[in-house]
């Protein structure tokens, strides 16, 4: 009796292993229909990435993180499990991003980010040798503690060698100039400050001035704005045609001058000798110039 009840326990043992087994794998299967698997490459560094490190779409948390392997010295392969119900199309980018003060540990962690940059809405498709589709990557945005401790250690660094080199510059006698300058500088705001009204009152008439001088400025641009577009014009064609007027007294007036003086010679001279002929014979003004009659013995 001991011996059947034993046995009666074994196979409920049995067969209570072979369908909790049997439920594991058809909720395995049933879970991997509702994922799609998705990659990453970045050269940058993933310090703090792990394994079922969330993933988030616009902020709404969408899966884990599958795997994060070395595929050689400058690049890293991630491998993303995220629910087919995400958008995810050839417009999303994928950002390594950090939350907390730390890459690891309970003050934060490291995530990897999904966003949409574009209008592109098409599915992603496998490329030819990959196993899944290929998010394209962002830079990432990791800022944390320890990297920013680092960042201010370096700076403070940087600062420490600075003031190293100054204080080699800076020697007894620079460091007495300077005082000195500083000192003549503060005498000279103190005389500013002094004189300030005297100040306030010289810009004032200068203001006032500037206002007195526009009109002035104003008409001397008019001008010389005139002196430009009418009154050199003017005189370049004045010049031009007095230049003109010589060049017509030298070829034309001036020698119908002579011919005409020369002919008033002339005409003179037959005036003078018409004044002899009437004086030794005034008939000629009655009878004119005509021949007189032939006496006798004078011949045709």
């Amino acid at each position: 009796m001991k011996n059947d009840n034993n046995a009666k326990a074994g196979f409920a043992f049995v067969a209570f292993l072979l369908v909790s087994t049997f439920a594991g794998a058809v909720w395995y299967v049933v879970s991997l229909s509702q994922y799609t698997t998705y990659q990453i490459y970045t050269q940058e560094s993933v310090s703090g990435l792990i394994a079922d490190a969330p993933i988030e779409f616009h902020g709404v948390e969408v899966r884990k993180v599958k795997s994060v392997r070395l595929v050689n010295s400058h690049t890293v392969g991630i491998v993303l499990s995220i629910d087919k119900t995400a958008p995810v199309t050839s417009a999303s980018v994928a950002t390594i991003t950090s939350r907390g003060l730390a890459t690891r540990g309970f003050t934060g962690y490291v995530y990897v980010a999904l966003e949409d940059v574009g209008t592109d809405s098409q599915p992603l498709t496998v490329r030819s040798g990959e196993a899944s589709p290929i998010i394209p990557t962002a830079p990432s945005n990791v800022v944390t503690l320890d990297t920013t401790i680092n960042q201010v250690n370096a700076n403070f660094q940087i600062v420490t060698e600075l003031l190293k080199s100054l204080k080699s510059i800076l020697d007894t006698k620079t460091i007495a100039s300077l005082k000195q300058s500083a000192d003549s500088l503060q005498q000279v705001t103190k005389a500013l400050a002094d004189n300030t009204s005297k100040l306030n009152s010289t810009v004032a008439n200068t203001e006032r001035a500037s206002h007195r001088f526009e009109p002035l400025l104003q008409s001397s641009d008019n001008a010389v704005r005139a002196l430009q577009t009418q009154t050199l014009p003017e005189a370049h064609a004045l010049l031009q045609s007095s230049n003109d007027a010589v060049t017509a007294l030298q070829t034309q007036i001036l020698p119908e001058a002579h011919r005409t003086l020369f002919k008033l010679e002339n005409l003179s001279s037959s005036f003078t000798d018409l004044a002899t002929k009437v004086n030794r014979d005034p008939s000629i003004v009655v009878r004119g110039t005509a021949p007189r009659p032939l006496g006798p013995g004078e011949g045709k």
